[in-house]
């Protein structure tokens, strides 16, 4: 008896857990970045842009910290930054992020297999670039 007693606060205590663990779940997946429409103007870095970069850019293999695929790390605004060539402040049309996402640089990225940037996406990151490139 006291041993089946044990067993079901076990049982309980473990899915109690699995529950709390469930209801914490606070990630991004790719549909949620997708159907966020990105303004036409003053576009924040913080709400728009870094989602965008981390969930398409910025994955374990790619453009993160440890891997930083062609000497290059999308994880921050200061990474995103560190090389004016990547982003230039004012001119999207001089950025090889631009020209990459927009497939214009031979470097599609990102590349096939992984879900592209919406074209919503790569006009926010333009308008960001217009705008300054900011740390907004």
């Amino acid at each position: 008896m006291k041993y089946r007693f044990v067993i079901n606060i076990f049982l309980t205590l473990t899915l109690f857990s699995l529950m709390l663990i469930a209801a914490c779940d606070d990630t991004v997946n790719i549909t949620d970045i997708d159907s966020k429409i990105i303004p036409t103007s003053n576009v924040s870095y913080a709400q728009y842009i870094q989602p965008v970069l981390t969930a398409k850019c910025a994955r374990a293999g790619c453009h993160d910290d440890q891997t930083s695929a062609a000497g290059l790390s999308l994880t921050s605004w200061d990474n995103t930054r560190a090389n004016s060539q990547i982003v230039f402040p004012g001119y999207p049309q001089n950025s090889k992020l631009v020209w990459s996402i927009e497939g214009t640089s031979g470097n599609i990225m990102p590349p096939l297999g992984y879900a592209p940037v919406t074209k919503n996406q790569i006009e926010g990151i333009k308008t960001w670039i217009k705008e300054g490139a900011k740390n907004n």
